[in-house]
């Protein structure tokens, strides 16, 4: 038990840290590597740097390749992403790494029938750097524990290899600007899978916005609301190595925010005609995750380690002004018992469109339409890539289908030379959110700068192609063998 807790306190900056500064500092920044005067002070100087950009990922087209050639770390998250895009033309799964054997055997079985023979690395602690080293590869997937996000992307950016992350793509400022500026540097994409971008009403309000539905955008709402509290404590088919716990016992904040930020983003246009300005935060205490901690030690030894931590806070609420005038609502709350909901809210000068609690509504003016009206809605602005595959993604799977959208679309850009829906800053953004609300929490919610990682370029950066007037052609050429949840 003391060769664990001394390794829980090396993994979390805990050990070594003392309590100088306590009644100055809030508690929950008083003995934490992410939480010291030091860190807080970095991402606030990060918050206004200014750079020269080495080159504009923003409606980058990498050179179209006929194959494209995949290899996946993480096969957790990560088998939806291998699924999916074993099932489409014009791909080859050369590699598959994971440190557990049965999430490999998984993975083989997914694909059994597949006709692809993928090398396996598990054996290794260090087989993705193996994997990236070759060049018979050109598209990574990263499905790992949040913090080895930044690092893996880079090494496979700088041994030519596109990327794409699952959320967060990175956990502090630091990250988020070396991931942009490998990017610019090496010309490789890095996108960060945002499923929810993907989904069906999501995708709708996003041209609907585009076409002038709702005048102009005036607010949006987003967030990340799922208990998962169970989840979290769970010491056995739950986390690896109980990672996610860890981050929440030791960073407070608006840790998940990309859900529920990313889809009115793309609504408003960040990166492409307005960005972030500033942002605020404000948490609750934490109710629930140290009393959770206290209930299972008392008859479970494990869990003692996890007693007393400075965690998180229930709920967080970030709020955040564009440079155009308009504002953000992100929250963030994985502990409390309420219904799942990503919130989805878009505010207009001429109507409005509320996801979260379903069914899904659009209003015209300061009234909700009828069944009808909203048919007739969803039939005009229906978007052109649910229009060609939004059945066929229904039928695979993957959080409703989103997730086969996302990855039938990465692909297909990759085979036509198109520039992915995602880029680089995006990815950096929306990530930031995490780290930026730590430094607004820890400072009684005094605001804080937004960098901008488009090197200004946002002004002049095109909007998203929501007309698919190039490529669409990926078939899927194979049946997915079970649907994804």
């Amino acid at each position: 038990m003391k060769s664990n807790r001394r390794n829980f306190l090396k993994l979390s900056g805990l050990a070594g840290v003392g309590l100088v500064g306590a009644n100055i500092l809030p508690s929950c920044i008083q003995t934490i590597e992410k939480g010291t005067v030091s860190y807080l002070d970095n991402i606030r100087k990060l918050s206004i740097k200014q750079r020269d950009q080495i080159f504009n990922m923003s409606g980058y087209a990498a050179p179209k390749m006929d194959i494209v050639r995949t290899g996946h770390i993480g096969l957790g998250r990560g088998l939806t992403h291998l699924t999916g895009v074993s099932l489409l033309e014009g791909v080859e799964i050369k590699a598959l790494c994971d440190l557990i054997p049965e999430k490999i055997e998984k993975a083989k079985e997914r694909i059994a029938g597949s006709g692809f023979s993928p090398d396996i690395y598990s054996d290794d602690a260090e087989g993705w750097r193996k994997m990236c080293d070759r060049d018979d590869i050109d598209l990574i997937y990263i499905a790992t524990p949040w913090n080895m996000h930044t690092s893996m992307a880079v090494y496979a950016m700088e041994h030519g290899k596109h990327v794409c992350i699952e959320v967060p793509a990175a956990t502090s400022l630091e990250e988020c600007w070396q991931l942009v500026e490998t990017s610019e540097k090496t010309r490789k994409h890095c996108m960060m899978m945002e499923n929810c971008c993907y989904d069906f009403f999501e995708l709708l309000t996003l041209n609907m916005a585009r076409q002038g539905f709702f005048g102009e955008i005036v607010h949006c709402e987003g967030a990340y609301n799922h208990n998962l509290l169970e989840h979290n404590f769970r010491k056995t088919g739950g986390y690896w190595e109980m990672w996610r716990l860890k981050e929440n016992a030791k960073r407070n904040g608006n840790l998940y925010p990309t859900h529920g930020l990313g889809p009115v983003c793309q609504v408003m246009g960040i990166n492409r005609g307005d960005k972030m300005d500033f942002m605020v935060s404000v948490t609750s205490k934490d109710f629930q995750m140290n009393m959770t901690a206290k209930e299972l030690a008392a008859e479970d030894e494990f869990y003692k380690e996890f007693v007393d931590k400075p965690y998180r806070g229930n709920i967080t609420t970030s709020t955040i002004r564009t440079t155009c005038g308009r504002t953000i609502m992100v929250q963030h709350d994985v502990t409390s018992p309420n219904v799942y909901s990503r919130i989805h809210k878009i505010s207009g000068t001429k109507g409005a469109a509320m996801k979260y609690p379903l069914p899904a509504k659009i209003s015209i003016g300061d009234k909700w339409v009828s069944d009808d009206q909203y048919k007739a809605i969803e039939e005009e602005y229906t978007p052109e890539i649910i229009r060609r595959v939004g059945e066929m993604a229904k039928q695979v799977g993957g959080h409703g289908g989103m997730d086969f959208l996302m990855n039938w679309r990465t692909i297909d850009c990759l085979r036509n030379g198109l520039p992915l829906d995602q880029d680089v800053y995006d990815a950096a953004l929306w990530s930031s959110i995490a780290p930026l609300s730590e430094w607004s929490v820890a400072n009684n919610s005094n605001s804080i700068q937004v960098p901008d990682f488009t090197g200004n370029s946002w002004k002049t950066n095109k909007p998203l192609d929501l007309l698919m007037e190039k490529g669409g052609n990926t078939k899927v050429v194979r049946s997915a063998p079970q649907k994804e949840s």
